[in-house]
């Protein structure tokens, strides 16, 4: 598999290449302090997946909105076309069992109101 063309690391996203440049590196840990802190809060931790199914919630947030598991999904995949459906879909069964995210009679996900007094903390100016 690994020496098969068109299969492995040269042919991956450059996710791995991007890593290499230590200012891409430390502007995606500064803009994603905000999810690290809610995720330590409610004692999750961080993982790619779960920075990017909280940046479809927050994006959708911004208007007032909640997003279904397919808007997540193809929120996701729009940048990592590899990760599933189902993935997407454990992820947001695993934020809510923790409070993170509530499921509303319409299908949506929201942040609970804990999580978005968090959210509020570090994108208000001090």
């Amino acid at each position: 598999m690994f020496n098969h063309p068109g299969v492995g690391a040269v042919n991956a996203p450059s996710a791995f290449r991007a890593a290499n440049n230590p200012l891409a590196f430390e502007f995606d840990r500064s803009a994603n302090t905000h999810i690290r802190e809610l995720l330590r809060h409610f004692g999750l931790r961080t993982s790619l997946i779960r920075f990017k199914v909280i940046n479809a919630l927050v994006v959708a947030g911004r208007d007032g909105h909640g997003i279904g598991v397919n808007g997540v999904h193809t929120f996701v995949e729009s940048s990592s076309p590899e990760l599933s459906f189902v993935s997407v879909r454990e992820v947001l069964k695993r934020l809510g069992e923790e409070g993170l995210i509530v499921l509303g009679s319409d299908k949506t996900y929201r942040f609970s109101s804990e999580a978005m007094e968090l959210l509020q903390q570090h994108t208000d100016p001090v």
